[in-house]
């Protein structure tokens, strides 16, 4: 089968199961999820769905978010895409409103629970960066490869192409979270890029501001966000008021002219020393106090993600990148994916009659090593329970140890943000040399693998969770029809379930 049919496979298996074409009123996807807009949740078969060998497992927020795995979803939700469109071109020309009637009350209570005004806020923050994430990753791992042929001596005719190609996005990079941030915000994206753009213009030099003079770039990605934001708020305003035939010349120049102005005068200046405190901070807080921070992050990231705060991170992950070339942060946050490998090998050797949650554990181990962790979390270590505290403790512990050593002068960062686990090695770079960074976070891995199992070994489980959970669950389900017999309404009862299928 070819990759293109194997991708169309899977997405024609996930169509029904999640309620068929009428039941979809949107589809995006991230670097691991498939997110679905449900008109109606009811019709997803959420068992049925789990048991697919592509589905690593399901989040729901929202949107409902199907696990597949980095590369695979991004393959995936085209195929999806065209099977929903041809779906609804075939579907009865009622099928969506009533499906739409069905769901209105389930939609609107989920969406009173789990939209809380600062959660949906972060969301936005985080639909302006994350579509940066590939170019930042493919951009960061050429910096590194520059670097190291820098280090080598080697090709001196090249690293100087390979520099620019590196770092032209990032010296425009305020251009485009300028014009994500319109766009999330309602606004029109190219009027938040072109006010943005401004912050880079190398003119701005040229003006000065509570008597300093300003710097291209001042203010970076936090600036970008600010005059983008204010941006759309003046065109909005100048849509209500300016006479439709006057719309297209006034509204886009008083919002440039007025948004430029305030950036040029307030924002950039005022962003400038934000970023920088941001800067100055972490770099205070892992020099002074590395080792303790180092395993409070570590240890509470997993918590952090679940509760969908870690959003706010993403700016200052940006910030710190454009300031220094790389985030001192995210290696530290990397190791709670340590933690959670850790636990689910402990998992596997603790519950050795469990033949089910042992495939879950050996499918998804290969994706926790590449920092994708979504399947561990949602598949063994959360629904058990305690080996998620107990995974969380083997994080703190290897952000811990790298913590411990930004104390004693060797920083280790990431030029990009995205990847973690090994996938994070290309992207490594720190103050002492490419070598000790790369032990330094080798070492911060093994110590999170090595905490997680033994924390989740000897006291992830209580006796009265190994005699629930270390049992052959498909050999009771198989001989609960046996057991009790035809029942009286002429149907086998249901078996149980399994406990944590993936």
């Amino acid at each position: 089968m070819s990759t293109d049919d194997k991708n169309r496979a899977i997405a024609a298996a996930i169509l029904p199961l999640v309620g068929g074409a009428g039941n979809i009123s949107s589809v995006a996807h991230c670097m691991t999820r498939l997110r679905l807009g449900l008109r109606d949740r009811s019709l997803v078969r959420d068992e049925a769905l789990k048991a697919l060998p592509s589905v690593m497992g399901v989040v729901e927020d929202d949107t409902y978010q199907i696990v597949l795995g980095p590369g695979t979803v991004a393959r995936v939700t085209p195929e999806f895409e065209a099977l929903v469109a041809a779906g609804a071109a075939q579907a009865p020309a009622h099928s969506a409103e009533e499906l739409a009637d069905r769901g209105a009350a389930l939609k609107a209570a989920r969406k009173a629970k789990n939209a809380t005004p600062f959660k949906l806020f972060l969301r936005k923050i985080a639909n302006i960066f994350v579509p940066l994430i590939p170019a930042l990753i493919g951009c960061g791992i050429i910096a590194g490869l520059n670097g190291l042929l820098i280090n080598l001596g080697w090709l001196p005719g090249v690293t100087p192409a390979l520099a620019a190609i590196a770092s032209g996005f990032m010296a425009l990079i305020a251009v485009f979270v300028g014009y994500n941030t319109a766009k999330e915000f309602g606004g029109t994206p190219i009027l938040g890029g072109a006010v943005a753009a401004i912050i880079v213009y190398a003119g701005v030099a040229k003006v000065e501001v509570f008597g300093q003079a300003l710097s291209p770039g001042q203010g970076g990605v936090l600036g970008a966000l600010g005059a983008a934001v204010l941006a759309v708020h003046v065109e909005k305003w100048c849509r209500r008021r300016v006479p439709e035939s006057l719309d297209v010349l006034v509204t886009p120049t008083l919002t440039v002219l007025v948004s430029g102005l305030v950036t040029i005068y307030g924002l950039m200046f005022v962003a400038g020393e934000i970023s920088q405190g941001i800067g100055d901070f972490a770099d205070w807080l892992l020099e002074n106090a590395g080792a303790g921070a180092g395993f409070l992050l570590g240890g509470l990231f997993l918590p952090l993600v679940m509760l969908g705060l870690h959003q706010a991170l993403i700016p200052i992950h940006t910030t710190l990148i454009e300031q220094q070339g790389y985030t001192v942060l995210l290696p530290i946050l990397a190791m709670a994916g340590a933690g959670q490998v850790g636990a689910a090998m402990a998992v596997y050797l603790k519950l050795p009659r469990n033949g089910s949650l042992r495939r879950t554990v050996k499918s998804a181990l290969p994706a926790g090593f590449l920092g994708v962790g979504e399947p561990l979390i949602y598949g063994v270590s959360l629904p058990l329970g305690r080996p998620f505290v107990t995974a969380c403790v083997g994080g703190a512990f290897g952000g811990g140890f790298i913590g411990l050593f930004t104390m004693l002068g060797d920083k280790v960062g990431s030029t990009a943000i995205g990847p973690s686990g090994w996938a994070l090695f290309p992207l490594l770079d720190g103050d002492k040399g490419l070598g000790t960074t790369l032990a330094i976070y080798a070492g911060g891995l093994v110590v999170g693998y090595l905490v997680g199992f033994a924390a989740t070994y000897f006291w992830g489980f209580s006796r009265e969770m190994i005699e629930e959970f270390d049992v052959d669950a498909e050999a009771v389900a198989a001989s609960a029809p046996v057991a009790a017999g035809p029942g009286a309404t002429g149907r086998d009862p249901e078996p149980e379930p399994e406990p944590a299928q993936a």
